[in-house]
């Protein structure tokens, strides 16, 4: 018999998920667009929006955690080992995936919703890899080969920043790092004319910020009084996936849980969001050239995508609020792998991967 929490975590996520989808597809705001601009044009103003996501999860998060609401060793960013080099591995080839998709798994699900076909069959194949990597066939090769590479951490610690720090004799040191690391986030966007003057952006970033901690309400404070979920859970966009196609192909009863209710809740948002703006079209592959690199590219991402722990949204801003030793490292491959494959797209080569276009 499902608890009535199963149902109330999954209706929480397709509100979590609608707004965000609404929210960031009228602001135009993509994790690889994001990174594309950055790279290619040095406009920075995107980039700075999930900037402010990341302040605000972190505010949020952070205080959920200062008042013993949330525990961080309770979700599967804050583990008592660094698979670095599954990190590494993952996040490279994710954010290679994203360049040959131009979007990540978030922004696919924004795009189904608006009517391109190209992001079903995206994440279709996407789930498939993900699921099998997580669980499947690939998953020994996950476990039994990346996996064991490994940084142990000392005492029994967990792996965030903040823990560490306190071990070694600070304190006060989550306090800190929240306050001045979402100080300069949000000092960042301030001080670009620009950005004050867009408020579709502005509200997009306030609102995934928001919904990451909403995610960790939810699934760490709310729902974990019922035990029904055994790790606290937020915004992210790999694993949900494969699940949600496992639940729809074997098991309906598993996709009453938060993360596969944002998949569907995203994709709603963005639908609601194409409506008002009366921007709905069907889309599909214009040659089987696209649809190879789209092909591709969702294998990339969901395989990467398990490796590495997340997605831009997952560790970008999820395992960033809880200030997780994987982010920086996720971010960082996520980044190159995007450059690369950038520069294969516009020049067939690494030639040009340090240069501007």
């Amino acid at each position: 018999m499902i608890e009535f929490s199963a149902w109330g975590a999954a209706l929480a996520g397709v509100g979590v998920g609608t707004a965000c989808g609404f929210t960031v597809r009228r602001a135009r705001l993509c994790s690889f667009g994001a990174v594309e601009d950055a790279w290619m044009g040095g406009d920075t103003r995107r980039l700075r929006i999930f900037g402010l996501a990341l302040a605000i999860a972190l505010i949020g998060t952070q205080t959920l955690i200062g008042l013993r609401l949330l525990d961080p060793a309770n979700s599967t960013y804050v583990q008592s080992a660094l698979p670095w080099l599954s990190i590494v591995v993952g996040s490279t080839l994710f954010g290679l995936g994203m360049a040959l998709v131009g979007t990540c798994g978030f922004g696919s699900l924004v795009r189904l919703g608006s009517g391109d076909l190209r992001s079903l069959i995206v994440m279709m194949v996407f789930g498939a890899v993900a699921y099998a990597t997580l669980r499947g066939m690939f998953a020994p090769v996950r476990i039994e080969v990346l996996e064991k590479v490994y940084w142990p951490l000392p005492g029994g610690l967990k792996g965030d920043f903040a823990g560490i720090l306190t071990y070694l004799g600070a304190p006060a040191a989550r306090a800190l790092i929240t306050a001045i690391g979402a100080l300069v986030l949000i000092a960042i966007v301030a001080v670009d004319p620009r950005l004050r003057r867009s408020p579709r952006l502005l509200l997009a970033g306030a609102t995934l910020g928001l919904a990451v901690v909403a995610g960790w309400w939810v699934t760490g404070v709310a729902v974990d009084a019922f035990e029904t979920v055994p790790r606290a859970q937020s915004l992210t966009f790999v694993s949900p996936v494969g699940r949600a196609l496992y639940g729809v192909l074997s098991a309906p009863s598993a996709l009453l849980e938060f993360g596969i209710g944002t998949l569907a809740g995203v994709t709603l948002g963005s639908f609601l969001s194409a409506l008002y703006d009366r921007e709905f079209r069907w889309e599909a592959f214009d040659d089987d050239r696209e649809m190879r690199r789209h092909l591709l590219g969702a294998v990339l991402m969901g395989g990467g995508g398990v490796l590495a722990g997340g997605c831009t949204i997952g560790q970008g801003i999820s395992a960033g609020s809880m200030l997780a030793l994987s982010w920086p490292l996720a971010i960082a491959g996520m980044m190159l792998g995007a450059r690369i494959g950038i520069a294969f797209l516009m020049e067939g080569s690494l030639r040009g991967l340090w240069q501007r276009g």
